[in-house]
């Protein structure tokens, strides 16, 4: 699945109102995979081991249809893999006769059956089914949809924290208003009770009297005690709401760094398999500076290596630098913002606008307004180059954070450089001199 593609559909999996529509979007992802591939989504009901609705992905939106069939008819193996989740489970030889059990449309030929359990708060509450042909080569579609299939599970898991959510709020209102019913039920009664006493009062014998005053106290406690009671109960769903948007944050939190992750891990196997298949040094040096640039979203950045006698570093791959800044450039050792990281070995991190207008290394040709990082890169305690990040998307400012990142890519740029021997290859490749 090419980048863009992995990109548009966290986004498209963010912004989905409806489960339906997340799937939807699934199915697009899956198309430009493999468009004969077929996808589905089934809910469990595990307090009655029930599958309930399939909902199958087709051009013309989600078809739902009800299969009532209980969870023990698919095999005991596979249904303890798909219950425990976080794996496709194959069904092998048997994956057209579960199709049709699972009403999905047969392909015309041999197929393939995988199905991924769901889970939510430590149970199964979905499956999702993918059911693909046979293929004599290549890779299969489910091994190649596994990053999609992840953003999809993320997304699913916050719909069921909405619909959670929304169940909380219900019940508060539900037992709120059957305390407020209750409580003007009861003052209601007390006041006609009232009435009558002041309409009797001068025909009432002193017991009499007294016995009424007595109802009146019994009546004004258990009015007392419904209303403590509701707003004992108004504070435990309070509090539980809270845990809930509590919860939910942390989900949302978690789910992006996830996606972080996950984009970061997809753009070292990039780079990693242009590494494998290239000998262009220049190439080579353009996919290494794509990687740290794209996974920290900086518009202006450049790859600067070591020149074989150690003296000055050439600049190797750039995008977003000023007009008349060629590849091969050199900066001496010591000399601005990238010589000084290069010597000095430490990367160099300013996180906003003000503080960079004052920064003594801003008069460098290679910066010139805004948060920057510069971090030098080391593999074998041997220095190979500096890479430089700018200009963050929509006016963003670095912060620790994004070193730590940084220090992992740059790892890895500095191992492929090395193993490569990009550094000496690229300077014969630009006649630096």
């Amino acid at each position: 699945m090419p980048p863009r593609t992995l990109a548009s559909l966290a986004h498209a999996l963010t912004v989905s109102a409806s489960p339906d529509a997340a799937l939807q979007a699934l199915g697009e992802a899956l198309a430009e995979v493999d468009r004969f591939a077929q996808l589905a989504f089934v809910t469990f009901d595990e307090r009655k081991g029930m599958l309930r609705d399939r909902a199958l992905v087709r051009s013309t939106g989600i078809e739902h249809r009800a299969i009532e069939t209980t969870f023990d008819h698919l095999p005991t193996r596979e249904r303890a893999s798909i219950a425990a989740g976080g794996q496709f489970v194959d069904f092998g030889d048997t994956s057209d006769e579960f199709a049709r059990l699972l009403q999905l449309p047969l392909l015309g030929e041999t197929g393939w059956l995988t199905i991924r359990g769901l889970r939510y708060e430590g149970a199964l509450s979905a499956m999702l089914l993918l059911y693909e042909s046979r293929k004599l080569f290549g890779a299969r579609t489910a091994e190649r949809f596994l990053p999609a299939i992840a953003l999809f599970e993320l997304a699913h898991v916050r719909f069921l924290e909405q619909a959670a959510r929304q169940e909380a709020v219900r019940t508060l209102e539900d037992v709120t208003g059957r305390v407020h019913d209750e409580y003007e039920r009861r003052l209601a009664a007390l006041e006609a009770r009232l009435l009558d006493a002041n309409a009797a009062r001068t025909s009432d014998t002193p017991a009499r009297h007294l016995a009424l005053e007595r109802e009146l106290a019994q009546a004004n406690e258990d009015a007392r005690r419904a209303l403590k009671r509701a707003a004992a109960v108004e504070a435990t769903i309070s509090s539980a709401v809270e845990q809930l948007e509590k919860a939910h944050v942390e989900l949302h939190r978690r789910s992006e760094g996830l996606r972080q992750k996950t984009r970061t891990i997809y753009l070292i196997d990039r780079v990693l398999t242009l590494d494998a298949s290239t000998d262009d040094p220049r190439q080579l040096a353009d996919g290494l500076l794509s990687l740290v640039g794209d996974d920290m979203h900086a518009h202006r950045c450049s790859l600067m290596l070591r020149t074989p006698d150690g003296e000055s570093l050439y600049l190797a791959a750039a995008r977003g630098v000023a007009p008349g800044i060629s590849e091969g450039a050199r900066v001496a050792m010591g000399q601005g913002v990238a010589g000084r990281v290069a010597a000095s070995r430490e990367p160099l991190l300013v996180r906003d606008v003000s503080e960079a207008k004052q920064h003594p290394l801003l008069h460098d040709q290679y910066f010139t307004t805004g948060s920057f990082i510069s971090f030098p890169l080391i593999y074998h305690d041997e220095l190979v180059g500096v890479v430089n990040l700018a200009n963050r998307a929509q006016h963003g400012v670095f912060v620790e954070e994004d070193v730590d990142r940084v220090r992992l890519l740059g790892l890895v740029i500095a191992l492929v450089a090395s193993n490569a021997r990009l550094p000496e290859r690229l300077v014969e490749a630009l006649s630096v001199h």
